[in-house]
């Protein structure tokens, strides 16, 4: 896919990953829907630069976790557009808590935003990807793969992402091709210590953390490149064949 001039959705683009990756599409070409909750003014900083590079870029907020108004946020961002060729399922929570300590809300707000959200949006959009034969990226993260004792529902629903990749990757083909990153040590939580971080830089076998630059580049490779499908891509420094 050339990708000047495309129109790319980017779920939870009002931070960390989500907004690198509004931003190097825009660096890309692309015009960027930014979507995003509660982080409205990191959805500003975000279309700041997008617009910087020289591309459109709007704003598009919205609680995923409203399946409604998950499956409806395509039409909304091809009413402003006028098309849309990309989306990249970004929006995810992450919150620790002891198995006991799980409660139904957060086990269901979990579920709702890292999985179910990606699917209705990715069901929304289905019939302006097709016609387009554009592409869905989805993020999953290495903790589909290694259980993390205190992130279960964290596990749990970046592991339903893995499949939920690959089946839309069969349903879409051979219009839509349907991709996933699922990224390592990249950006830690914001309120893990010091430790925590040491402690991952030393058991990644690259020993350093990632950089948001590098999923940026594994979601462009997914978008250049029109024979790869259903494929989950680890970013994680070789963190999974340790």
């Amino acid at each position: 896919m050339e990708l000047a001039g495309r129109v790319a959705l980017v779920t939870g683009a009002g931070r960390r990953l989500g907004a690198a990756i509004a931003i190097g599409l825009a660096r890309a070409g692309c015009d960027v829907a930014v979507h995003h909750h509660a982080s409205a003014d990191g959805a500003e900083v975000t279309l700041g630069a997008a617009r910087a590079a020289g591309r459109r870029a709007e704003r598009f907020p919205g609680d995923l976790r409203d399946a409604a108004v998950a499956k409806a946020l395509p039409d909304r961002v091809v009413e402003t557009f006028g098309r849309l060729d990309i989306v990249v399922n970004s929006a995810a929570v992450i919150a620790r808590a002891d198995l006991a300590e799980i409660t139904a809300a957060a086990w269901h707000d979990t579920l709702a935003l890292n999985l179910s959200a990606a699917f209705f949006v990715s069901q929304g959009a289905a019939p302006h990807l097709r016609s387009r034969r554009g592409k869905i990226v989805n993020l999953a993260d290495v903790a589909a793969f290694e259980v993390w004792p205190a992130y279960l529902p964290l596990n749990v629903s970046k592991a339903a992402v893995v499949m939920l990749t690959q089946g839309l990757a069969r349903v879409l083909a051979p219009e839509v091709t349907v991709n996933a990153v699922a990224p390592g040590a990249i950006l830690p939580p914001e309120d893990w210590p010091a430790s925590a971080r040491e402690h991952l830089v030393a058991t990644t076998p690259l020993k350093r953390l990632g950089a948001p630059d590098d999923v940026v580049a594994a979601v462009l490779y997914f978008l250049e490149n029109d024979y790869v499908t259903g494929v989950v891509l680890p970013v994680d420094g070789g963190r999974l064949i340790r």
